[in-house]
């Protein structure tokens, strides 16, 4: 009798143990979907927040002029029309006004990624005494805004004379010799050059965190070889910077492209779709001889946003290609440390 009363204590006790282990099981299952589901929520809302703006320029750029006094359409237009992007196109200038855009972008890109990358270089490897008083200036140069030295900027750039050689010229001819630099894209190459461009000062930031966690066994190799500082630096740092050279390049691409004051300063011929981009709205009003007037009134909000849209296309495209390499050149390169 006692055994058999053990092992009926011990069926319900493994029952018990069983009917637990079961409802731990349940409970765990119920609390990730609930964690997924918010997860997913929380993704699919803030994805929403994030392409709200792209959505609305697409929905409102399609939009035919009959769209656009129809209350009923909110998203999905009722008649598609590229009507707005031909609009848009022939204000911008649009072939023009790229052509412009790279002519600055492109070298621009490849001189300030090479300089910043030297220096942020010399800041990480070199020992000498005025480096960390040199950095210090460097990190204060970020919070200091472009409008405080544009003056100064605008004037040295509309009576450039390279390290006062014009002055000396002209104390023998009467006359200082100078150039007129203002609406070329010299003024953002010689700034690049000189590591004053749209954020050198975070770029070589960014080179020097990366510079700083590469192993020093690999200079000593490169020495040992015989190759001295700067054939060390380009043989064996530059090719394994690779994470840190497209973070930087694709940061540079983004702020030149989108950038406006400096273009606006510089510039007034040979404007950047940025700057065109800025003045599509008044210049609405040129178009009179195209359409009339109550049609440049109802369509002005559409030909707007058919103009953001192409501005901002390429660097969707860019980022779609790219987005990959970048995410990852980001976590090798350790920017947010």
């Amino acid at each position: 009798m006692e055994a058999r009363l053990r092992a009926l204590k011990g069926k319900a006790s493994d029952k018990r143990q069983t009917s637990t282990f079961t409802k731990a099981i349940i409970k765990k299952k119920i609390f990730n979907i609930l964690k997924n589901l918010f997860r997913y929520l929380f993704i699919i809302g803030m994805s929403y927040v994030l392409l709200y703006p792209i959505l609305f320029l697409i929905s409102n750029a399609f939009r035919d002029k009959v769209d656009l006094l129809d209350p009923s359409v909110v998203w999905i237009p009722k008649h598609f029309s590229i009507e707005s992007f031909k609009l848009a196109n022939e204000i911008l200038g649009y072939a023009n006004s790229m052509k412009n855009t790279l002519v600055i972008l492109i070298p621009s890109v490849i001189i300030q990624t090479f300089v910043c990358m030297m220096v942020g270089y010399g800041f990480a490897r070199f020992r000498f005494k005025e480096r960390e008083i040199l950095f210090g200036i460097l990190l204060f140069t970020i919070i200091v805004p472009m409008q405080t030295i544009i003056v100064p900027l605008y004037v040295k750039f509309r009576h450039f004379d390279f390290f006062y050689i014009g002055r000396l010229i002209g104390l023998f001819t009467g006359k200082p010799l100078t150039i007129n630099l203002l609406d070329t894209p010299w003024t953002f190459y010689i700034l690049n050059a000189f590591g004053m461009g749209i954020r050198s000062s975070l770029y070589i930031f960014i080179f020097r965190q990366f510079f700083r966690n590469m192993p020093v066994e690999l200079e000593e190799a490169a020495k040992i070889d015989g190759c001295g500082p700067f054939a060390t630096f380009l043989r064996v740092m530059v090719p394994n910077a690779t994470g840190a050279i497209i973070t930087v390049m694709l940061f540079t691409i983004v702020w030149h492209w989108n950038d406006y004051y400096l273009s606006a300063m510089f510039f007034t011929d040979n404007l950047p779709l940025s700057v065109m981009l800025t003045i599509l709205n008044e210049r609405m009003n040129l178009l009179n001889n195209l359409v009339n007037a109550n049609d440049i009134y109802l369509m002005r909000s559409s030909v707007l946003e058919a103009g953001c849209l192409m501005v901002i296309v390429p660097l969707i495209v860019i980022y779609i290609i790219g987005q990959r390499y970048f995410t990852e050149s980001i976590e090798r390169t350790g920017i947010v440390g």
